[in-house]
């Protein structure tokens, strides 16, 4: 018997310490396309104004002029802290958890989304040739990991949703970002990387502040889970002054955005907003 109990607890030791490795290689990952995202993409290319935006849709030319002031550098980067609430389940049975994260943004080339909330933490991310969603159980059990072209083609929907959040200067006209008229409060980006393309439509008011961002995104979140097109967007507010950017504090969003079977799954409140790359 007392063979067995060394046996048994030594096995029990063992799972810890290759769990624990396993985690630790995930913090390594993420921190490996942070740096990636950071140092070989955070380049400012130049500075803003107006000039940039003539020939845009009205709605669009409204929103880089209230999004970055003249001569602001262009940062395409952008790393976030936030607090908020993200809710499981559906409009009609889900619950809140409180949440923290930590973000890195780099539209269209991806984003590291690092998160806790309380007995689940992990991460979202999405690179050009990967993606991923890995979640830990009090940091010792994997019970969500996920990858894949299907989520892949998903994150990239992220990425340019958020772009419009929080990095306007990513959307301004480029080999990899056209513009469209929708009407006159609404202009649409459409942004093509490498084998995906993703149109987002913002709306404005008349002052150029984005009230809401919409996108079709390939997404399994429905009563089929079964990938296809449907709404994603979300609803911002309390703009605020960081280096030549207003941008948005609050946003609360989530999937089947402007339809009946829509609540907003992700409520977050902005702490700080930084923009690596400056100067270089």
């Amino acid at each position: 018997m007392k063979i067995w109990l060394i046996i048994i607890m030594a096995a029990f030791f063992v799972t810890l310490a290759l769990l624990a490795a396993w985690r630790h290689l995930d913090r390594r990952a993420d921190a490996h396309a942070w740096d990636e995202l950071r140092t070989d993409i955070g380049v400012v290319n130049g500075t803003y104004n107006s000039a940039l935006v003539q020939g845009l849709p009205k709605p669009a030319q409204r929103y880089f002029n209230f999004m970055i002031d003249p001569g602001a550098p262009l940062h395409t980067v952008v790393e976030l802290q936030m607090i908020g609430e993200l809710g499981r389940g559906t409009k009609a049975s889900h619950q809140y958890s409180p949440m923290s994260a930590h973000q890195i943004l780099a539209p269209p080339h991806g984003l590291v989304w690092q998160v806790d909330t309380g007995p689940l933490s992990g991460s979202d991310g999405a690179l050009p040739t990967q993606s991923w969603t890995r979640f830990w159980l009090f940091g010792l059990l994997p019970v969500v990991r996920v990858g894949g072209a299907d989520h892949q083609r998903s994150a990239f929907g992220r990425v340019v949703a958020e772009a419009a959040f929080w990095a306007p200067a990513s959307l301004l006209p480029s080999k990899h970002v056209c513009w469209e008229a929708v009407d006159d409060s609404t202009a649409r980006a459409i942004v093509r990387y490498g084998p995906f393309e993703q149109a987002v439509d913002i709306t404005v008011d008349e002052e150029g502040a984005p009230s809401r961002v919409l996108i079709q995104r390939w997404s399994n979140e429905n009563a089929d889970k079964v990938y296809r097109e449907q709404p994603f967007g979300g609803e911002l507010s309390a703009f605020e002054s960081h280096d030549g950017y207003r941008l948005p504090t609050r946003v609360e969003g989530g999937n089947h955005f402007g339809t009946a079977d829509y609540f907003p799954f992700f409520k977050a409140e902005i702490t700080d907003i930084r923009f690596p790359g400056e100067g270089r």
